[in-house]
């Protein structure tokens, strides 16, 4: 017997296709592309090989989701790719490992959030506990819509990807017109690392964190319209469109703006604006950062809430995470969730903005990439097993995928490895826990 997911959305409140890609974008386009030309631009070319490798490997990750979305269209993500291919045991862990991924984003973007707005308020960049308090008020306040509805989350997704793409794309016209009239240097590397294959494997690992988000409709597709069809769409576009972006956007922040500038600002882009156009623009810029960041927080804010939900109802966790509030949202999950972000902002603001975003990129990164690696497996395991049918270019596509993954792992670095692996690890006695009291001839998931 295969276990399904209730959901207690009728058709008019589920997200369709404009919601799902903008779901995608929008998770996609929070601080990563904002606050990495800091970190990339010493490494110089590398870092533009960086963000190639990246997007290659994202869009056939892409590729490989929107195949097993057709296939599986019910249920998380998360759990569901794994557990078809390898069992429940490992759907378990690896939706645990998504789970702690999107809470953790939750809180590096709270602080990429106010990282940006410390360009309008100069305090708010120092060592203290007041950033953190309001990075942690931004996590509750989006809790507080998600746990209004679904739709009503997707509408604030559409919203603020409208007002993000606004300094993203707009960089690559000012860098245009910069270069065309000379009001801009010519582009150097001066000052950077040499092109090495260590320092295209450090880029790739920070730009992932900026792809990060492309499988978001395929983690909530319980709550979309028409999944078989609607899901891997909006995957491929997402992935696509948001890949262009990024190449073009932040390689011209990255070329324009000398390296030692980058490494002093909090706020990439608003230096580059302010560089290049005036001091006004640089203050509004950082603003819409703001607003990415927040937009972003918003859609890994419903991701947060939706992966225990799932497992509640596979019986993989206690019922109370499955319990929905009168808008079907997951009141308890949304709740246990925030407090987890609230407290990784509130234990390491110490650090500082600049290191603790740093930091909270490569642990977040590492832990979400487990999904990747087990998805490209899955797809392979699942082509084997004639459960899909897949041209020759689809099965290069997902080795080149998991290829893609292990390496970005690899390249996070051994603290940040060892922090996901200690994370994911502490869900094993929770699923032998819940396993043990699950009624007899249960199975929580379903089997090609």
């Amino acid at each position: 017997m295969t276990a399904t997911v209730a959901s207690t959305e009728g058709p008019g409140q589920k997200l369709g296709l404009s919601m799902c890609i903008a779901l995608g974008m929008g998770n996609m386009i929070g601080s990563g592309v904002f606050l990495l030309p800091r970190d990339l631009a010493p490494l110089g070319w590398n870092a533009i090989v960086g963000w190639l490798v990246s997007i290659a490997g994202t869009l056939c990750l892409a590729v490989v989701f929107a195949r097993l979305a057709r296939r599986l269209p019910e249920g998380c993500a998360a759990f569901t790719y794994g557990a078809a291919a390898f069992g429940p045991g490992t759907g378990f862990i690896v939706a645990w490992s998504y789970w702690i991924s999107c809470w953790t984003v939750v809180a590096t973007l709270a602080v990429a959030a106010i990282s940006n707005m410390s360009i309008l308020l100069p305090w708010l960049g120092e060592k203290g506990a007041a950033p953190a308090w309001i990075a942690i008020g931004c996590i509750w306040f989006f809790t507080l819509v998600n746990l209004g509805g679904v739709r009503r989350a997707g509408g604030a997704q559409m919203l603020t990807l409208a007002l993000k793409l606004i300094p993203v794309v707009g960089a690559v016209f000012v860098g245009a017109w910069a270069l065309g009239s000379g009001a801009a240097p010519p582009p150097t590397m001066a000052g950077t690392e040499p092109l090495s294959l260590s320092g295209v494997s450090g880029a790739a690992t920070l730009t992932l964190f900026a792809l990060l988000g492309f499988e978001s409709a395929c983690v909530v597709s319980d709550r979309v319209k028409d999944p078989e069809r609607t899901i891997p769409r909006a995957t491929v576009i997402a992935a696509a469109a948001v890949g262009l972006l990024y190449l073009l956007s932040c390689t011209t922040v990255t070329l324009l703006v000398p390296v030692a500038a980058l490494h002093e600002s909090n706020a990439a882009y608003a230096t580059f604006f302010a560089r290049l156009v005036g001091p006004g623009a640089g203050q509004v810029v950082a603003l819409f950062a703001a607003i990415a960041a927040l937009g972003a927080l918003n859609g890994f804010v419903l991701l947060q809430g939706d992966i225990p939900r799932d497992l509640a109802h596979r019986r993989l966790l206690p019922a109370a995470f499955a319990r929905d509030n009168r808008f079907a949202s997951p009141w308890i999950t949304q709740i246990v969730s925030s407090g987890l972000a609230s407290a990784i902002v509130y234990a390491n603001y110490s650090r500082g903005l600049a290191d603790l975003f740093a930091f909270m990129v490569k642990v977040t990164t590492s832990t979400a990439i487990i999904l990747y690696i087990v998805g490209s497996l899955a797809a392979l395991l699942l082509e084997r097993r004639g459960a899909i049918r897949v041209s020759a270019g689809f099965a290069a596509a997902t080795i080149a995928g998991f290829v893609y993954s292990c390496w970005a792992f690899y390249g996070a670095g051994l603290e940040a490895s060892l922090w996901s692996a200690a994370m994911t690890a502490a869900g094993f006695p929770i699923y032998l826990a819940m396993r043990r009291s699950a009624p007899a001839g249960r199975e929580e998931a379903p089997v090609a």
